[in-house]
């Protein structure tokens, strides 16, 4: 996978090469194949001045000194925070600031994290507190498997002096706030990993595509968490829950309405009709809820009247579950949530219905 380091940073670019130092040193190592710096509109210039710029170029001493491999790592990788009128945000301040920080780091946090090929190390370590705190937010929505985040630690008396940027090979005397004279190459740096809880499968698919605000991600995926609740609107054939709402086309609606009634009595799942079986009672049930939706005469439906007037098979209970779970999928843009039509037991027993949903929690309304 390509490996990419994200870091925000404020008025101290060393976070940068600290972080990178201490990923190449680790077990096993983490040596990014590139690095982007996330910060304020001073701080890019610190950055580019420090890091980029020869001399000093501490980025580029880093890599040749410890001989690592070639790493991306231009003015194109350092992203600077905007302001909601576009302007680059020289501090945060505000509640404005921390908005528009907070927006900018989801959306850099969601792109980087959007192709599958890709593992992401998030640094918290630099710049204002919120910035940690909005970077690593933004990992637990969008975060998967393969993605970490830590924060880096620097011994005294070396921490946050102007003229260390990592531990070198060799001595070299650098000042410490006091004027006294310490050897950068007795430095330590550690890298204390975080977990961190993943929610990318409670957000949905369109936020993960496209862009949007910090506070409309959390409330997407917070809905993940909320209580169940359904509302079943006969007369408009839509499901209401708390991630959004789904309508169904008659057929996959009178299904659905079909084992939410049982459901709602109680009903533990009932099994799929087996092979060459055509169940009158399915039927039945189905049907109950069909004719209030559509006319026996109806004309657009006289196949479904066929195809199930001798009892529901196997093949058209298996059609209707996976036409209806797609549909849900699809409009709420999150799989496995508990409106889905569910399958539980083993092979050869399984039992399927609305089982994530308390019964209490579902509600038909016909008017």
């Amino acid at each position: 996978m390509k490996r990419i380091l994200l870091a925000v940073g404020g008025l101290s670019p060393q976070i940068v090469t600290e972080t990178v130092y201490a990923l190449a040193r680790r077990m096993p190592p983490f040596v990014p194949d590139e690095v982007h710096l996330v910060t304020t509109s001073e701080g890019a210039e610190r950055a580019r001045l420090q890091l980029l710029a020869d001399p000093p170029g501490w980025f580029r001493r880093l890599i040749e000194e410890y001989e690592l491999p070639p790493i991306r790592f231009d003015e194109q990788c350092i992203h600077v925070l905007r302001r909601a009128d576009g302007g680059p945000l020289a501090d945060i301040r505000t509640p404005e600031d921390n908005e528009a920080a907070a927006d900018g780091i989801v959306e850099i946090v969601r792109r980087l994290t959007s192709k599958p090929d890709t593992a992401l190390h998030v640094s918290i370590a630099g710049g204002r507190k919120t910035m940690g705190f909005f970077v690593g937010y933004a990992l637990s929505l969008y975060g998967r498997p393969q993605d970490e985040m830590s924060h880096v630690l620097v011994s005294g008396p070396y921490e946050s002096l102007r003229e260390f940027f990592y531990p070198s090979k060799t001595e070299r005397i650098i000042f410490t706030r006091d004027d006294r004279p310490v050897d950068a190459a007795k430095a330590e740096v550690w890298l204390a990993d975080i977990p961190f809880v993943r929610m990318r499968e409670g957000v949905p698919e369109a936020l993960k595509a496209g862009r949007a605000s910090f506070s409309e991600v959390v409330r997407a995926a917070s809905h993940r968490f909320d209580a169940p609740r359904l509302v079943l609107r006969v007369q408009t054939r839509t499901l209401e829950t708390p991630l959004g709402q789904v309508r169904l086309p008659p057929v996959d609606f009178a299904f659905y309405w079909w084992l939410a009634r049982l459901r709602m009595q109680g009903n533990e799942g009932i099994p799929c009709p087996a092979l060459e079986e055509r169940n009158a009672d399915y039927a039945r049930g189905f049907f109950d809820g069909f004719r209030v939706l559509v006319d026996n005469g109806n004309r657009g439906h006289e196949q479904t009247w066929v195809t199930l007037e001798e009892g529901m098979d196997k093949a058209s209970f298996e059609q209707r579950k996976t036409r209806t779970n797609k549909a849900i999928r699809l409009a709420l843009g999150v799989n496995g949530s508990p409106y889905e039509i569910a399958r539980v037991g083993r092979a050869g027993r399984f039992r399927f219905g609305l089982l994530h949903l308390p019964p209490e929690s579902i509600r038909v309304e016909q008017a």
